[in-house]
């Protein structure tokens, strides 16, 4: 398997190099990343379930496709890579904000990420990539945002903090 770089960026997003993925996640450096969230016309978000070989988090679930974007290739590119390459259908969905966060991930690795977080809809039923995704299903995000309470270890770190500001979004949309 290939080394994967990552994007390394300062706290404003510009970038300031690369860095094999494994060794920016053992040194916890900044890098760039994404991470989609797609919900169905009934308001229920899709979630998947990691792999279990993934190198970390695995078994854990997670919003619809999270990753990191490749040397040359825009955010939102990649964003519509990985949904095809894991969940094996593509949809609109756009940029809704960004934020940066730490994480100890185990297994001895720190994940540091500016993340660019997008929103989107579809009713398409996903044809799971085995190898990035065990699982998948639709929840309602009342009884998510209950569920991420009660059972935290079911969860990536970095989806409990994106649910978290998800939610404040459409709360703030509601207000507007």
């Amino acid at each position: 398997m290939a080394k994967e770089n990552v994007i390394l960026v300062d706290k404003n997003d510009d970038p300031v190099g690369l860095m094999e993925k494994m060794e920016a996640h053992e040194k916890a450096v900044l890098h760039r990343a994404f991470s989609v969230f797609i919900f169905n016309s009934e308001g229920e978000l899709l979630l998947q379930q990691r792999a279990q070989h993934k190198y970390h988090s695995p078994g854990l679930w997670t919003n619809t496709v999270c990753s990191h974007p490749c040397e040359g290739e825009k955010t939102d590119a990649a964003a519509h890579r990985r949904i095809v390459e894991e969940m094996g259908f593509d949809c609109s969905f756009e940029e809704v904000f960004s934020f940066i966060y730490r994480a100890d991930v185990g297994q001895g690795l720190i994940e540091h990420e500016f993340d660019h977080v997008f929103i989107g809809s579809s009713d398409t039923e996903p044809l799971i990539n085995p190898d990035e995704v065990a699982s998948w299903k639709y929840v309602e995000l009342q009884w998510l945002e209950k569920d991420v309470m009660i059972n935290p270890i079911n969860y990536t770190e970095w989806f409990k903090i994106a649910l978290t500001q998800v939610l404040v979004y459409f709360q703030d949309i509601e207000k507007n």
